[in-house]
């Protein structure tokens, strides 16, 4: 039905009454803009100025935590301390040199200090901050933190720094941490982010470089708003990094101390392996420095005296050092001439104190010579003469596969720093080296561990260990990764009939428990714990033969460093063997007399699982001992004291 007239004319002026409300809505609005507007144009517009020209966002690395590393037993070797610092960013800061004067009437920084921070800041680029001073007093840092805003581009900060609880004990093995350098940088080809930040540390030597990219973790990311004098206005986001792996090592805290502290005085290292399972327990080198002192900055002074002492506390003797092995050999060359035939298990050799070969003679230990013996007695009463012959029959080739497969003459895969080779000499090897032709005297001193054969601590331990086991065990040091444990393969066999093996180590059980035993002195008399070992002495000197007739000089007669080394191997128990050790002490004279002795005393801590009771030692020697172990400098004597008792 249409409209009226009247209805229409209501609708237009309802509609009139709309549009004006609406428009006089949108008026207002317009009016209170354009009023805004007005206000931060002219009243504002410095205040905004400033916003647009100086405000910027900025991305700042968030370092992670670095892994933390754990002996056995959870016990902390490695781990990480909250480090007060103040950071200072060129681009934010201006006139450098005078924010940095500023900072000085604040905290204590010497000249070098501030020279080294200014050397910084022109080699990195604008953006990246540079550390000033660290290791900062609470009070230090709190009163940088209340004058931040008036200290343009400086930031208080709290990181985290390396420490090493339990100071030389570990430090060959875990190594040290330091900043990065310039040669650092150069050895990668796409370094990590990370590495840019000034004074970042990473690991300089031993397990913290070997498994530096598991410990140092990821970064994170900080988004900060900062104004134009480069103060921090606020946070705009965070994301946090991820930390490093924490590893738990195979090593024992207190096994590792106390193998320390036995050899302290000496220029010495020693191994400990479980010949089950290929886990080294203690590795040692003495003597050793605190890798504290690198984290932290080692001063001209302490580092000179560490370059400076003769008996080499900064090498690493264990995986480093590489010595004749000396009779501790005479082991492989018993396996290689009982495996190819050349000598059988109850053949006899006749020694009358000397070899002759081509008119030359090669002497005997013993002058008078030690008569007619067979293999084990040849082990028992280390006979030269006995291996100078089986090493005429069987050849350097075989004997130097045979210490291939006992592992000597390999590098072993260790998170160690600079593990040697050693050295297993043939023929080719020679002529390869030398451009010479081998020599039979070449065999004849390598059949007695001289001459040409180079050996480490590890390589005898796990020589010893695969001996004592009849396996083909590999050492390991890393036990478990976040808590998850690391796998272990089944070490396969040597291959060698156990009647052979069983020939060596009876020979080596009579080397400290027979009758002739080179080191019966150094024996253990607990039946469940009885040792069988294998001593060793090292010449370092050439003796000539106007010398020998007229009588050789002894090792006390002569300076230390012209003394011979003294060696010692051992596992034990005998019948059913758990733990190997190797040991030798530079230019300790004698094997039997200097090193068997400590050899014992770390064997029966491993097996005693804490300081050895008395009754494991004859009885001559107890009142001995007990003096020696009272003045060991143990890190934590009452954690083992118990076990300086008897067991009766």
């Amino acid at each position: 039905m249409p409209k009226s007239q009247k209805d229409t004319q209501a609708g237009r002026a309802s509609i009139t009454r709309r549009g004006l409300m609406l428009g006089a809505a949108q008026v207002a609005i317009v009016a209170v803009l354009g009023m805004r507007m007005r206000k931060m144009q002219l009243e504002q517009a410095d205040d905004y100025r400033m916003l647009a020209d100086g405000n910027s966002v900025k991305i700042r690395l968030i370092p992670p935590a670095r892994g933390l590393i754990y002996d056995r037993n959870g016990v902390l070797l490695a781990g990480n301390e909250q480090n007060y610092r103040v950071t200072i960013t060129r681009e934010d800061a201006g006139n450098v040199e005078d924010v940095l004067a500023d900072l000085r009437q604040l905290i204590p920084v010497t000249d070098t200090q501030a020279e080294e921070t200014l050397t910084e800041i022109r080699r990195q680029p604008p953006h990246a901050p540079i550390t000033v001073a660290e290791r900062l007093s609470w009070e230090e840092f709190s009163r940088i933190a209340v004058n931040t805003p008036a200290l343009p581009g400086v930031s208080p900060e709290v990181g985290l720094s390396r420490i090493y609880p339990r100071g030389p004990d570990f430090a060959h093995v875990l190594g040290y941490v330091g900043a990065v350098s310039d040669y650092d940088l150069k050895k990668l080809e796409d370094p990590d982010p990370l590495l840019r930040i000034p004074k970042f540390q990473i690991g300089k030597t031993g397990v913290e470089a070997k498994l530096e990219d598991e410990l140092r973790g990821s970064a994170g990311q900080r988004r900060i708003e900062v104004n134009s004098l480069g103060r921090e206005m606020r946070e705009l986001g965070r994301r946090e990094g991820d930390p490093g792996v924490n590893l738990q090592l195979t090593l024992d805290y207190r096994l590792q101390n106390f193998a320390h502290a036995r050899l302290k005085g000496e220029s010495a290292a020693a191994v400990v392996m479980d010949v089950t399972n290929g886990d080294i327990l203690a590795i040692v080198s003495d003597p050793s420095f605190d890798p504290n002192m690198f984290v932290r900055g080692i001063s001209s002074v302490e580092y000179k005296a560490l370059m400076e002492n003769d008996h080499r506390p900064l090498a690493d003797k264990s995986v480093q050092g590489l010595y004749p092995p000396g009779s501790t050999f005479k082991v492989v060359t018993a396996l290689a001439a009982l495996e190819s035939g050349a000598i059988g298990a109850d053949d006899t050799v006749y020694c009358p104190g000397y070899f002759e070969v081509a008119g030359r003679r090669f002497h005997c230990w013993k002058h008078g010579g030690h008569g007619r013996l067979n293999v084990q007695q040849a082990l028992e009463q280390s006979c030269d003469v006995f291996f100078y012959e089986a090493s005429q029959r069987v050849g350097i080739d075989k004997i130097a596969d045979m210490a291939h497969r006992m592992g000597v003459g390999v590098r072993h895969d260790l998170p160690m720093s600079a593990v040697a080779e050693g050295l297993a000499p043939t023929r080719a090897w020679k002529r390869e080296r030398y451009n010479k032709e081998w020599l039979i005297g070449d065999t004849i001193n390598a059949s007695i561990g001289q001459g040409y054969v180079l050996a480490s601590p590890l390589h005898l331990a796990v020589m010893t260990a695969r001996l004592a086991s009849g396996k083909v065990v590999v050492p390991r040091l890393v036990r478990a990764k976040n808590g998850v444990e690391v796998p272990v393969e089944e070490a396969p066999s040597l291959g060698l009939p156990e009647g052979w093996l069983r020939r060596v180590r009876q020979g080596m059980d009579d080397v400290m428990n027979g009758r002739h035993g080179t080191a019966a002195k150094a024996r253990i008399v607990l039946s469940n714990w009885k040792m069988a070992g294998k001593t060793g002495t090292s010449q370092v000197r050439n003796i000539t033969a106007a010398e020998r007739a007229r009588g050789v000089i002894s090792n006390a007669q002569l300076p230390w460093n012209r003394r011979d080394h003294a060696l010692f191997v051992c596992y034990a128990p005998v019948d059913n063997p758990k733990y190997a050790v190797s040991l030798i002490v530079e230019h300790g004279s004698g094997g039997s007399s200097t090193a068997a002795p400590i050899a014992r005393d770390i064997l029966l801590f491993a097996l005693a699982d804490g300081l050895p009771p008395l009754d494991a030692y004859p009885s001559g020697q107890r009142n001995e001992v007990q003096a020696r172990f009272d003045a060991l400098d143990l890190v934590n004597p009452e954690a083992v004291s118990s076990g300086i008792k008897s067991r009766a």
